[in-house]
Formats: structure tokens, C-alpha cells, sequence
């Protein structure tokens, strides 16, 4: 499927978008998609950005408080209009940190979809860190050997290891410049105790992965993103890194900036020399990164003397270019999804050969059934066979509830390139597919009811695990009422398989489902 084409136009349909609701600026990236012999490359040809600051909205019982709320809505709504009219195929909205913990997220993330117009996903930390390296490492010079990739947001900071455009080592801690900032400098207030207090925590939340990560060893380090990109401004700009004028600028090998060692040092003695981060004069200080600057600064230098970096290139380069070139993969059939599966079939030594005897089955039935409007019917068979290939994996803990086990590790696990909304998805089918309903009838939140009776029939008849005698079965569905029809005599012939169906019916009706047996 190749619905991205070589642009030489600017209308909607030349067009990819990707929204990233951080936890300090929403932002959304516009680019044009460019064929070559090469491969394809992104063209940004709009950018829109937005200080939010919705880590700072977050209340002690961590609910997004209403002036937070109110401009993240505002915020979304005039990048809504920018994109009004694109395929939903080329948008891509994923929100990050400050929504993965707020209490409230699900009534944030409906207000805004309504709002901008498209899906919004909140992706896990791993899964942002993923997207980060991807972006970077397909705007950073290319190097021998591994790259370092730090990026400190607002709500986290990532860190990852890769080699290539593959990212090896993953890691998303809870430490960002909004978030640091509040804790040890509230109120803009700063002395020396606060940032030392400041540095010794996150370097207690780098030390967890120091040893891995110096074992891994890189060549090159790279800083992602608005705290990196800020630094080396006002390194650059206050000559802090001590660099002749041919560098003043911070410009090495294509990067956008240059942080060293030195370079921190002097900004941190400078910003000392104040009682409160407004009393500070330093050129390229904006201020709208003022409040956060101390937070991220103290992040910064716990990730140098942890890690033992001596300097950083950095990128303008971040999570929105990642998200565009995954959505990319995604339409030339290279989506990360199915990478991860694989992965989880191997680590759980899944039967191969039943979960496709299911999954065949299952997507056979979902073909049989109408299509509504709304529905994505692509994905839902590529989720809906995704829940076939791991159904099984929680008999590698226990045959006794196997499915709860099942839904557990595919709900709570990292699986790159699966929104948490993914995760949910395939997580509520994996509980549902056996068992009662019961537990899914009462959550509201759950709608992928046709996908669960594809997914149940199926499991049932394929409990022989045999592809051996399979009855040809129809089914349709009126009004949510679902009908099974099949051969008389092949029932006959398979009194299991047909008490089986007797229950199953028995339990769709049980949650006021209608569910009929046609004999013929």
C-alpha cells in the first residue's frame, strides 16, 4: 500500500501530520513525503508550538487541574484547524508523560480528539523512547557504532542506545525539567542546596541504568528536544563552551547545537549567582523556558556525570519525527506492531500453528459481518489477528486462567509500537476470549464486541488444533444479535463442539446479547 506519493503540490492529500501533546509545548509537525531511489524523506514544511506547561497543571492527587486543562484544549483546537481536511491516515497524535499519569487523562484525551479532530494515543515510555531514537537517528549525521540519544521533556527524560535506525537499549525515567523544576525550584526560587538536591536526584534515577548503558558503550551522543536544544542556545550564545567564533554558534557536523561539560558548568555557576530564575540575564534565555530552564539544567548535568559525557551534539530532531517516520513504516507495510508480536510469540514458545488456525479463522468470520462506516476494518483484522497469535501466551505462567495471565502481560508489558489504547484493545480481548463476559459486559469503555464473538468462535472451534474437519460456518449479526450456522450432520458428529456452542450461546445471552445455533 503506497498512499504516499512524490509531492510536488501542498494540498491535504501531499501531506503527513504528527501532533505531540508533551508535558511542557504541544506541538504538530506538517511535512511533505518524498520519494526517492534512496527511500522516503520527510519535508517539514510547517511547524506549530504551544507552552502548555500541563506537567504544571498536575494537582498533589495527580488530577490535571482546569487552567492546564483549558490550555491544552486551545492549544489543540488551533492545530485542529491547521489539519482539518487531512486523512486520518496521515495523522498521527500521540500525548506522552503528564497524561500517562493524570487520574484524569481519559476525559482530557476525549475533550481533545473532539477538538482536534483525530485519534489521540497515549504512548508508553519505552514506546516514546523508541519513536525519539527513530526520529534522530533520521536527521543526525550517521556514525560507526552506537549513538546515545538523550531526551529530557517536560514530565520524563529518555534515554536509548541504538545502532543505526534500531533502537537496542530503552529507558524512560520519571525526572523532567517541568517536573524538577516544581519540586526543587518553586516558584522560580534558587540557591545552591536546592540544585545540588536537584542533581542528586536524578542522578539516583540515572544510576538504575548507568551500568548497563556505559557496558553498551556509543560513539556518538545526541540531545533531542526543547531542554537540549534550549542549553545549547545559551551555551552558544554566552560562549560558555570557551569555542572559537567559527564554532560560536554551537554548530558541529550538521547538529544544531553543541553541549559540553564545561559548557553546563559555567551556565550552572552563572545561574547561581541569583536568588530566583527571573533575575537572570543570560542571552538566548527565552521565557517561556525560563520557569523550567533550572530543572532541566540540573537533569542535564546528572546525565553528564552519570554517563561520563564530555559533550553532546543536539538535534532539532524529536518524538514528532519519529511518529512520522513509524506512520510511515506503518504504510509500506513495516509497522513495529507485528515486529512485537513476533517477538512475544518467540518469548512465550506460542503454538504457531494454532494461532493461525485461529487468527484465519476469527478474521474469515469478521469478513462475514457488516462494516460500519466508522470502523478501520484493516486494523481491526490486523488487531484482531494480533489477539489470535497471543491468546495463548499466558500458558507459559498457567494453564489455570490462562487468559487472565494472557490479558495481564499484553496489557502491562512494553510493546514498541503499541499505543496504551492498543495495549487496552488487545488486552480486553485476550481476557475476553475465554470465559465469561461478564468482566468486559460491565466496562463501558469496551466496544469491540464483533471482534470478541469472531475471536471466542474461532478459539472454540479450533480447540482440536487440528486444521481436520473445520466445519464451514456463516455468521451474521442485526442489531447486535449475532447468528451461527453450520452443517447439521457436522454437529452431530461433534457432540464437544456442539455443547461448546450451546454454552457459548448461553453466555452471550447471559449478558443480553442475543446469540442463535442455525442447524441445517
Amino acid at each position: 500500500m503506497a498512499f504516499f506519493k512524490d509531492v510536488s503540490g501542498k494540498n491535504s492529500s501531499d501531506l503527513v501530520a504528527a501532533v505531540d501533546l508533551g508535558s511542557n509545548s504541544f506541538r504538530m509537525l506538517v511535512a511533505q513525503v518524498v520519494n526517492s531511489p534512496s527511500g522516503m524523506q520527510i519535508r517539514p514544511i510547517d511547524t506549530l508550538r504551544e507552552t502548555v506547561r500541563l506537567a504544571g497543571g498536575l494537582t498533589d492527587n495527580k488530577l490535571l487541574g482546569n487552567d492546564a486543562y483549558q490550555r491544552g484544549l486551545t492549544a489543540i483546537r488551533r492545530f485542529g484547524e491547521r489539519i482539518q481536511g487531512f486523512d486520518p491516515a496521515r495523522v498521527r497524535a500521540v500525548a506522552t508523560n503528564t497524561l500517562r499519569v493524570a487520574k484524569n487523562a481519559s476525559n482530557f484525551i476525549r475533550d481533545a480528539e473532539e477538538a482536534l479532530g483525530f485519534p489521540i494515543e497515549i504512548i508508553a515510555g519505552v514506546e516514546e523512547a523508541r519513536l525519539i531514537y527513530i526520529g534522530a537517528a533520521h536527521e543526525v549525521p550517521a556514525v560507526q557504532g552506537n549513538r546515545l540519544v538523550v531526551d529530557i521533556g517536560g514530565g520524563s527524560t529518555e534515554l536509548i542506545i541504538g545502532k543505526g535506525y534500531e533502537p537496542k537499549l530503552m529507558e524512560s525515567l520519571y525526572i523532567g525539567c517541568v517536573s524538577h523544576s516544581l519540586q526543587f525550584f518553586p516558584k522560580g526560587n534558587i540557591d545552591a542546596h536546592a540544585f545540588k538536591e536537584a542533581e542528586f536526584a536524578a542522578r539516583r534515577e540515572i544510576q538504575v541504568i548507568a551500568g548497563a548503558y556505559l557496558n553498551s558503550g556509543w560513539k556518538q551522543v545526541i540531545g533531542s528536544s526543547g531542554t537540549a536544544r534550549a542549553l545549547a542556545e545559551i551555551i552558544a550564545e554566552n560562549n560558555f563552551n570557551g569555542l572559537s567564533d567559527g564554532l560560536t554558534m554551537g554548530r558541529v557536523n550538521g547538529s544544531s547545537g553543541l553541549i559540553t561539560r564545561d559548557g553546563l558548568r559555567a551556565m550552572k555557576k552563572e545561574l547561581l549567582k541569583h536568588e530566583h530564575v527571573n533575575q537572570v540575564e543570560l542571552l538566548g534565555l527565552k521565557d517561556d523556558r525560563r520557569a523550567v530552564w533550572p530543572g532541566g539544567l540540573a537533569i542535564m548535568i546528572a546525565v553528564f556525570d552519570e554517563l561520563g559525557i564530555e559533550s553532546m551534539e543536539v538535534t532539532d530532531a524529536a518524538l514528532r519525527i519519529g511518529v512520522l517516520y513509524d506512520l510511515l513504516g506503518r504504510s509500506q507495510h513495516d509497522d513495529m506492531r507485528f515486529v512485537t508480536v513476533e517477538q512475544f510469540m518467540q518469548r512465550y514458545t506460542v503454538d504457531r500453528e494454532q494461532a493461525k488456525r485461529v487468527g484465519n479463522k476469527a478474521a474469515e468470520f469478521l469478513a462475514q459481518l457488516p462494516k460500519p462506516d466508522i470502523e478501520n476494518r484493516a486494523d481491526n483484522i490486523a488487531l484482531l489477528q494480533w489477539a489470535a497469535n497471543l491468546h495463548e501466551i499466558g500458558l507459559s505462567i498457567s494453564h489455570n486462567g490462562y487468559h487472565k495471565h494472557s490479558a495481564y502481560i499484553a496489557g502491562n508489558a512494553d510493546m514498541p509500537g503499541f499505543s496504551k489504547n492498543d495495549q487496552a484493545r488487545l488486552a480486553a480481548l485476550l481476557i475476553g476470549h475465554a470465559g465469561k463476559l461478564g468482566k468486559l459486559a460491565n466496562n463501558t469503555g469496551f466496544y469491540d464486541w464483533r471482534m470478541l464473538f469472531c475471536l471466542r468462535l474461532a478459539q472454540v472451534l479450533c480447540r482440536g488444533r487440528s486444521d481436520a474437519n473445520l466445519p464451514k460456518v456463516k455468521v451474521s449479526e442485526f442489531n447486535g444479535a449475532y447468528l451461527v450456522s453450520l452443517s447439521k450432520e457436522w454437529v452431530k458428529a461433534h457432540p464437544l463442539t456442539e455443547f461448546s456452542l450451546q454454552k457459548e450461546a448461553a453466555e452471550w445471552e447471559r449478558i443480553g446479547r442475543p446469540y442463535s445455533l442455525s442447524l441445517k
